[in-house]
C-alpha cells in the first residue's frame, strides 16, 4: 500500500546566529527541526547555502517566513537581506511564500492567552508535547536570548499558517 504523501510545510526563522527551520506535515505533525548556528564571516551567503541544501533534501510544498516588509516585523538590516534572500531561493524553486508578522502569531495563539515569545513558546509545548523540553527558560530582562527561541518563532509561523486555513497546493 503506497503512503499518502502530505504538504510538507517548512518555515525558517533567521536570527542573529543563524536561522531555525520546522518541517510539518500538518498542524499537529512535526517532521523535523533544528536551529543552525552560522558564525564569522559572510554569515547571509553561509545560511542560504545552507537553506538552499534542506530546500534540496525536503523539497517542501510551501514556505512560511516573517513578514519584514513595511508593513511586517521590524528586523534589522542583515536579517531583512536574509529573508530576503530566503524568498529569492525559494522563488527559483517555484515554492509557494507565506509570510505573518510577529503581530499575526500573536492573534494566533492570543485564544490561548499567550502573547508573549516566553507564553507562545509554552503554548507550543503544551499542543505538541515533544517541544516541552526545547522551551527556553523565560527572558530576563538583562539576558540574551536562548537560542532555542528561534525554533518556536518558526514553529509559530508554522501553526499562524495553518490556524489561518491557508491551503498548500
Amino acid at each position: 500500500m503506497k503512503r499518502q504523501r502530505y504538504n510538507l510545510v517548512m518555515s525558517i526563522y533567521p536570527n542573529t546566529r543563524g536561522f531555525a527551520f520546522v518541517l510539518f506535515e500538518g498542524p499537529l505533525s512535526p517532521v523535523d527541526w533544528q536551529v543552525v548556528e552560522v558564525r564569522g564571516r559572510n554569515k547571509n551567503r553561509r545560511c542560504l547555502q545552507a537553506i538552499a541544501r534542506l530546500f534540496g533534501r525536503y523539497e517542501p510544498d510551501v514556505l512560511v517566513l516573517q513578514d519584514t516588509g513595511e508593513s511586517g516585523t521590524r528586523r534589522a538590516r542583515r536579517i531583512r537581506d536574509l529573508n530576503e534572500g530566503i524568498e529569492v531561493l525559494a522563488e527559483t524553486q517555484s515554492i509557494p511564500i507565506f509570510r505573518y508578522s510577529r503581530d499575526e502569531v500573536r492573534e494566533c495563539f492570543a485564544g490561548a492567552g499567550a502573547i508573549t515569545k516566553s507564553a507562545i513558546a509554552e503554548a507550543i509545548a503544551k499542543r505538541i508535547p515533544m517541544f516541552e523540553r526545547f522551551v527556553p527558560p523565560v527572558r530576563k530582562i538583562w539576558m540574551s536570548e536562548d537560542a532555542r527561541a528561534g525554533l518556536f518563532d518558526a514553529i509559530g509561523l508554522v501553526l499562524t499558517f495553518f490556524s489561518r486555513g491557508t491551503s498548500a497546493p
